[in-house]
């Protein structure tokens, strides 16, 4: 029989019951080697979509891109022997996910690209931590929220704002709409690996599988009636691009990704998006050409103390955050 445990060891499943519970215990190097490929995976997005946006709309290759991830990863399923679940609660999960987490947020960040800045695109995009500290600390709590955590993603914060220089930061608020818009989708991403944690119980192959079948199936009528891809002519670079996008950043990137929330939990997962800054703008110099940020150095020190303090498991800390300001014990 289970071992019962009292109401003030288990705070985040009283908390949020359909959230599992998080391992947080000692991390071993294997965990920091997943988060660090995810963080290699998604960082290969913006160089890649470079290349293919200029000849290929963006509901085309979002679509594109999630059905040849889905092709892929199915392929292996198969070679594994493994089945997609046909029960219509799993494929609930699978929509809802892939909806958070991909669809709505990518749609929303692509059209507000075109009056917002990279660079400010980037730093506003890069404030998912902070929010996913907030919805745990304040209404989730499925998971310790320290100071430290904190502390993390505003060094990482800062440190991505120093990466891309804060002279270009100085039109931020010019595009109120399209800057409050990306806002929204970073609080989507927010919720989606809040939410991802409800599908621990599958494995993460099947979840990343299903999640883009519906993704690319949910943009394929648009993709047919606006851009009419039968018409477009794609360079070979673009088509390279999508396909490399797709195997790399949607099928592998979206499997680790849910390795590493079952491995390391919400806030830890999340300091992947600021390891990713410095992978990019590496990318970006190698595959685009362009040129080497002057702040590098100190924006790479300040993400890689944020990503530091991120991680740090829960049973070495001694300052939590002070959980019953939201949560007074009865």
């Amino acid at each position: 029989m289970p071992q019962s445990t009292s109401k003030a060891d288990r705070p985040a499943a009283a908390a949020s019951p359909q959230l599992p519970s998080i391992a947080t215990g000692a991390r071993s190097w294997r965990d920091y080697a997943l988060l660090l490929a995810l963080a290699c995976c998604w960082s290969s997005t913006y160089p890649l979509t470079k290349l293919a946006l200029p000849t290929i709309p963006p509901i085309t290759f979002i679509s594109a891109r999630s059905l040849i991830a889905f092709v892929f990863l199915f392929a292996i399923l198969w070679m594994r022997g493994v089945k997609l679940p046909t029960d219509l609660k799993a494929w609930k999960l699978f929509a809802t996910q892939q909806l958070i987490n991909s669809t709505f947020p990518f749609l929303v960040i692509t059209w507000s690209q075109q009056y917002v800045p990279a660079s400010n695109t980037v730093v506003l995009a890069s404030t998912t931590p902070i929010f996913a500290f907030l919805i745990t600390s304040l209404i989730t709590r499925h998971e310790p929220a320290t100071l430290l955590k904190l502390a993390g993603a505003i060094l990482g914060l800062a440190g991505t704002a120093a990466i891309v220089g804060l002279d270009a930061l100085h039109g931020l608020g010019s595009e109120i709409v399209a800057e409050i818009a990306i806002l929204l989708a970073t609080i989507s991403f927010a919720c989606a690996t809040i939410f991802g944690l409800r599908l621990s119980e599958y494995d993460p192959m099947v979840v990343a599988t299903g999640s883009l079948l519906f993704g690319g199936l949910v943009l394929l009528p648009p993709a047919l009636l606006i851009d009419q891809p039968w018409t477009l002519h794609p360079t070979p670079t673009a088509i390279i691009a999508t396909i490399v996008m797709g195997i790399v950043s949607s099928a592998l990137g979206l499997m680790l990704f849910y390795v590493c929330l079952g491995r390391l939990g919400t806030l830890a997962t999340n300091a992947q998006g600021y390891l990713r800054i410095p992978i990019g703008v590496g990318l970006s110099v190698l595959l685009l050409g362009e040129s080497v940020p002057s702040n590098l150095a100190l924006g790479l020190l300040l993400v890689m103390a944020g990503v530091a303090a991120m991680t740090v498991p829960a049973e070495r800390l001694k300052w939590r955050w002070p959980m019953a300001m939201v949560n007074p014990p009865k």
